[in-house]
């Protein structure tokens, strides 16, 4: 476990740095005026960044309230770390609300509380060395937490809890949460520690064989793989007691919102999120910006959200997806994320969890985990869909590639993605998956969509033998539209005579994860039930020899290739396998051609 104390020394800049100077909503930043201006600051105060919320309500607490600045201190709380200050904050957080708004401020501190209820026009900031510490949940067999607390309880189940995990259908077992509320914010430079929190799972779960491995477990099976099975349990992550996710007074998640809108997360960090950091359903209007996670479950997930903006975050999550949009029936019917923004985001699961905040950026042992999850994903969950995304100027290291899936009868259409570097992957760098596991009402779920995907400007190094990128429909049902440009993977090379060989099963209704289609018969990309495929200055490159084909296409109408690069020391760089309508034309992967029809070709 990293300790708290380290956390606030994370650099010489950590402690210099104050409030910045960009205000998250237009209310803030006349609060920010006002307040300064009546506590004698003026309008040279209020010009200076550096300027502490918290320094400044000392000296003058009745300003502070006239102007709308609500200390947590001034309602109670201590900040020792030791005393539960959930009721105090709570306080802090009716005062404002029923002002009409205003901020919640914390300063220095380490603030112990159980959940936190957000409010509609309140902001919280945490001041430099504030941390909001997530008490310990109640043990397995014990009806309470630390000192006797619980979190709030989760809503009562419904008739669609089925066709999403139990995190996804439950906001209130969180430490900060809301709901039907609108207009908040919370920014500042501190922490957000979820160490009383469960990660999804805990003691009295079957063990699944080889969790600790060099990927994501199986989803939705015990360790028999039933799909009745109970779920499995996930071994301990880091030095932090395990709680059960579904038992009473268990917190889940570290900030999670329901049905909200106009809503900003800025500058702070979080650190053991929980089963998500952020778990924001049906949330429009929404800001996050330079947050840093270091997280043992999911980093963001974005659910049937709309209007939403992700930039300059860094997320670690060794055992799942770091930025994840998702569409799925948590609010009762199917409802579409859509006109999304990621931008200049850096994802991994390489690094132990805490050593990203801290700074000591350490890799797990050799043996534990080689590569972790956290990517940039739309799915599981795919209900409602996802439309209008575009994610630009993103860094992927010692994780898995993007994955863009359709399974539960999404519309996924009009996505772009450009400017892409990543480094030592544990799949492919691309994964496209249109399928049938179809989890959601029997009578209005069929197989969704894939269309108009466009992916330009891609470097990728250390890619691995076993998978590269794999885009596949299923029969009757093809990906549409996709175009990939200016495209550079370097795989570590090395597939066999048998590798070439492979067939690779159909699993139309399974979990849509890379490792499921097991070794390709492809080192670069492997294309399956497609239509209107365009892919242009493209390369792929081995380490070492390898006995595939670059390009593995089977069921594939109307594909262009122009100006490809790849080896074709396999015999060709192109397997085909039921093809129609293809062309290929000043490439160096293989001669100008144009082919009606083929099958089982190798060119």
């Amino acid at each position: 476990m990293i300790p708290l104390e380290e956390v606030f020394h994370l650099d010489k800049n950590w402690s210099d740095h104050k409030i910045r100077g960009l205000p998250p909503m237009q209310n803030f930043d006349a609060l920010r005026r006002n307040f300064l201006r009546a506590t004698g600051f003026g309008v040279a105060g209020a010009a200076l960044p550096a300027v502490s919320f918290a320094a400044a309500a000392k000296e003058n607490p009745a300003a502070a309230a006239a102007a709308g600045i609500f200390d947590v201190r001034r309602f109670g709380a201590t900040g020792d770390g030791k005393t539960v200050d959930t009721p105090a904050v709570n306080r802090a957080m009716e005062a404002a609300a029923a002002a009409g708004g205003g901020l919640v401020l914390f300063p220095a501190g380490t603030y112990l509380c159980f959940s936190i209820r957000l409010k509609s026009n309140v902001h919280l900031h945490l001041e430099q060395g504030a941390a909001i510490l997530a008490a310990d949940s109640p043990k397995p067999g014990e009806a309470t937490g630390y000192n006797g607390g619980t979190y709030d309880a989760a809503e009562p189940n419904t008739a669609w809890d089925a066709y999403q995990d139990y995190g996804h259908n439950h906001w209130h077992n969180s430490l900060l949460w809301g709901e039907d509320i609108h207009d908040i914010s919370i920014t500042g430079p501190g922490l957000i520690y979820g160490k009383g929190l469960s990660f999804g799972a805990g003691p009295g779960r079957p063990p699944v064989a080889g969790q600790e491995g060099t990927g994501p477990a199986p989803s939705g099976a015990g360790a028999s793989g039933a799909a009745n099975a109970p779920p499995p349990m996930r071994f301990a992550r880091g030095d932090y007691t395990m709680f059960q996710a579904e038992q009473a007074g268990v917190g889940n998640k570290a900030i999670a919102l329901k049905n909200c809108r106009n809503v900003v997360f800025r500058d702070f960090s979080v650190l053991k999120g929980g089963h998500f950091g952020f778990l924001l359903t049906g949330v429009d209007n929404l800001t996050l910006d330079n947050i840093k996670i270091d997280t043992d479950r999911d980093g963001i997930d974005i659910d049937c959200c709309q209007n939403v903006r992700v930039s300059n975050c860094t997320v670690n999550s060794p055992w799942d997806d770091g930025i994840c949009p998702k569409s799925s029936y948590a609010l009762g019917y199917a409802r579409p994320t859509r006109n999304v923004t990621i931008a200049n985001c850096f994802v991994t699961g390489w690094y132990q969890l805490g050593t990203v905040l801290d700074g000591t950026w350490q890799k797990f042992p050799a043996g534990q985990r080689r590569f972790g999850t956290g990517r940039i994903k739309c799915g599981t969950e795919s209900n409602g869909g996802f439309i209008n995304i575009t994610v630009t100027g993103c860094v992927f290291e010692g994780c898995l590639g993007y994955a863009l899936e359709s399974v539960d009868g999404a519309l996924l259409e009009d996505i772009s993605i450009t400017n892409t570097t990543m480094r030592d992957l544990g799949c492919g760098p691309l994964f496209m998956r249109l399928g049938a596991r179809l989890r959601g009402p029997k009578d209005t779920t069929k197989v969704g969509a894939m269309k108009r995907i466009l992916i330009s400007n891609l470097a990728c190094h250390n890619a691995p033998t076993r998978q590269g990128s794999i885009l596949s429909g299923i029969p009757g049902f093809a990906i549409e539209d996709v175009k990939l440009s200016n495209i550079y993977v370097e795989t570590l090379g090395g597939g066999t005579a048998d590798d070439a060989a492979a067939q690779v099963p159909e699993i139309a209704d399974a979990y849509p994860e890379p490792g499921r289609f097991g070794v390709i018969p492809a080192s670069g990309f492997f294309l399956r039930h497609m239509r209107n495929l365009e892919m242009s200055h493209v390369e792929i490159a081995n380490q070492t020899a390898d006995a595939r084909p670059a390009f593995y296409l089977d069921s594939v109408d109307r594909a262009d290739f122009f100006a490809v690069t790849a080896p074709t020391n396999a015999g060709g760089a192109f397997s085909l396998h039921n093809i129609t309508d293809l062309r290929i034309g000043w490439s160096r992967a293989a001669a100008d051609t144009v082919i009606a029809n083929a099958d089982s070709k190798l060119l």
